[in-house]
């Protein structure tokens, strides 16, 4: 009777639910308590059999299918943005195995129709160079290779043999000269050798692969009906997956090359007409392709060129067992090129695994760095402390009135919070996180991107992708003019610390990084200072006791309002007349570095009016100083 009378509670609760009232199930019954246990539960933290929850649930037939998913057996429509309809959130899911429709396709080698992928003639000048030029040019650009018959780099245009329509779109973007990851990185994939680029966001990876892609497609038998596309790209994020996709039209409509992008999110009728008329490339996140491939809108028995980017944040962001059975379902001659920023072990396992023979490309460390034209400023605080530092800041930015600014925070709760509060201010200000449907997130993208907001406040997922995505000198594909990068909350990992960070001082500018640092991130305090000291900055003492002591070692929690990590302690490597004002404003940062240590706590903000102008030995004067130098 107890059992039955929880069923109808579960009923009533889901009717609730439906309702969008927040009412959950009777708390009082076991088989329908808080976590909605029941045949029919339908609170708030759901996992019944017919859950529609917030949170997902603890394992119901169609457990967590919102966006957070089920927490340990999220159902068929699986959690965390990974399974049947996962696009690019939040990842893998711990409900129905991904892919559980696909049957995994058996490859006879004798069977399958031979392929051409290598389409590569050196130029008469690469052939003619010595060694030690080559190994010069490498050493210039930072370029390092492990592998065997390295061919060497392409160091102008013309000697990439590009055909002439690849060439007509080069010199009608205005190129100048390829960067180092495609000067070394075009051989090797036009040679249709496997390879692993590992090179930061911004370094030109995409012209790397899509170039080669473009002259493989056009050595290939056409498609005929049915076919899937001959090139597949699988990046972790929508917002990335479309920036692809630009770059793929602009130099694949000169030559014919279809293109279509497939990721969570977005209706499903366009991009399954797409797939069903026939693309030779599909750019797509990992859980809409698997959908797509359940579905049978498409196949990739022609795929024989493919592109796995940011391999490291798919791998974060739990896409391996989607990765996994995608390649099940590619033949195993294919060509495969894999990009990451980082090189950890979960990388190289999945490269060792699935790339044969393969070249491995670095441009610049392999340990983990950031981009040196970033200043990073460190405030070791406490959390009580963040927001007014927050509102502090902002009043010293808003003097630059064409500066983007992104402030990334770890809720999405948070974000609409925090945002509200800019916007009492008198600031433009918009926001992103995983709730905001495509037509909003759109929105926001287009308001960023023209500048009639230049603050955006976003959650770490929602905004990867975000940036200027240059693939050669001038050529941009997303926002640009971004000057300045807030972690309001420090992220889990450095390797996140670094990508958000690098959304600035893309294409040889200066940007300027801050991060809030409180004793909950100390485990991240030793790979904050080794990011820190590699890219040339000063390491705040307190963050340097925490990273040695595991923690706020000593005397116990950090009350100092002004403990900032800053920039350059090194030579200005300016030398032309352009450059100097850049040079003074990185001596200002230096003197900046010893004067806030002793700086006097800055004046309490109320979020009810508008922050006062700071001090004149506060850190918002010093930037101000500093931005007036740089304009």
């Amino acid at each position: 009777m107890q059992y039955r009378w929880a069923g109808f509670r579960g009923v009533v609760s889901q009717f609730r639910a439906k309702r969008n009232r927040p009412l959950g199930g009777n708390r009082s019954f076991r088989n329908n308590s808080a976590r909605g246990s029941g045949s029919g539960g339908g609170d708030r933290r759901g996992g019944g059999n017919f859950s529609n929850n917030r949170q997902g649930g603890a394992g119901g037939r169609f457990g967590g299918n919102d966006r957070r998913g089920g927490a340990n057996g999220g159902g068929s429509f699986g959690g965390n943005g990974g399974g049947s309809y996962g696009g690019g959130f939040q990842g893998g899911m711990k409900g129905k195995q991904p892919g559980g429709g696909l049957r995994k396709i058996n490859w006879d080698m004798n069977q399958l129709r031979p392929f051409a992928k290598n389409f590569y003639v050196p130029h008469p000048q690469i052939s003619a160079r010595q060694d030690f030029e080559v190994e010069g040019y490498r050493a210039g650009k930072e370029i390092t290779l492990k592998g065997s018959n390295l061919p060497h780099p392409i160091q102008r245009f013309e000697e990439a043999n590009f055909p002439e329509y690849i060439m007509n779109e080069i010199l009608k973007q205005g190129f100048s000269e390829p960067t180092s990851i495609q000067a070394q990185g075009w051989p090797i994939a036009m040679s249709g050798r496997d390879m692993v680029g590992i090179a930061q966001t911004g370094s030109g990876k995409t012209l790397a692969y899509m170039l080669p892609a473009t002259i493989h497609i056009n050595n290939q038998e056409r498609l005929s009906r049915g076919d899937g596309p001959i090139a597949l790209i699988l990046a972790p994020t929508r917002e990335l997956a479309q920036q692809i996709q630009t770059v793929a039209q602009d130099f694949g409509s000169s030559s014919f090359v279809r293109n279509t992008c497939i990721f969570g999110g977005a209706p499903k009728g366009p991009q399954m007409r797409d797939l069903e008329r026939g693309v030779e490339v599909c750019i797509a996140t990992p859980g809409r392709l698997i959908d797509m491939l359940e579905r049978g809108n498409t196949n990739l028995k022609r795929c024989t060129y493919l592109v796995l980017d940011e391999a490291d944040r798919m791998l974060d962001m739990g896409f391996e067992p989607q990765i996994r059975k995608i390649l099940e379902q590619i033949r195993p001659d294919r060509q495969t090129l894999m990009w990451s920023a980082t090189w950890p072990k979960e990388v190289r396992n999945l490269a060792e695994e699935f790339l044969t023979d393969y070249i491995q490309i670095n441009v610049g460390s392999l340990q983990l760095s950031a981009n040196h034209n970033i200043l990073q400023i460190v405030d070791v605080c406490q959390e009580h402390e963040k927001q007014q530092k927050l509102n502090t800041l902002l009043h010293d930015i808003a003097c630059d009135r064409n500066a983007k600014t992104i402030i990334f925070v770890e809720t999405k709760r948070k974000v609409e919070d925090i945002t509200r509060n800019i916007r009492g201010f008198g600031y433009p200000a918009v926001c992103m996180h995983g709730d905001k449907s495509q037509q909003d997130r759109d929105y926001v993208l287009r308001e960023f991107r023209n500048g009639n907001s230049n603050i955006l406040v976003a959650t770490d997922v929602a905004a990867r992708g975000l940036g200027v995505f240059s693939v050669i000198g001038l050529y941009e594909t997303d926002v640009e003019g971004i000057k300045f990068v807030i972690n309001f909350d420090y992220p889990n990992s450095s390797e996140d610390y670094i990508h958000r960070i690098g959304r600035t001082g893309r294409n040889q500018a200066s940007g300027t990084s801050y991060a809030f640092f409180t004793q909950s991130n100390s485990r991240q305090a030793k790979d904050l200072v080794n990011v820190l000291r590699e890219a040339n900055q000063s390491v705040n003492p307190k963050l340097d006791e925490m990273a040695n002591r595991g923690g706020f070692g000593g005397g116990g929690r950090s009350k100092s309002n002004s403990d900032m990590s800053s920039n350059r302690s090194r030579p200005s490597r300016f030398t032309s007349a352009s450059e100097a004002p850049q040079s003074a404003a990185l001596q200002l940062a230096s003197s900046l570095v010893q004067n806030m240590y002793t700086s006097p706590p800055p004046t309490v903000l109320f979020l009810s009016q508008p922050p006062p102008p700071p001090p004149s030995n506060s850190f918002g004067n010093h930037f101000g100083q500093r931005q007036a130098v740089q304009h």
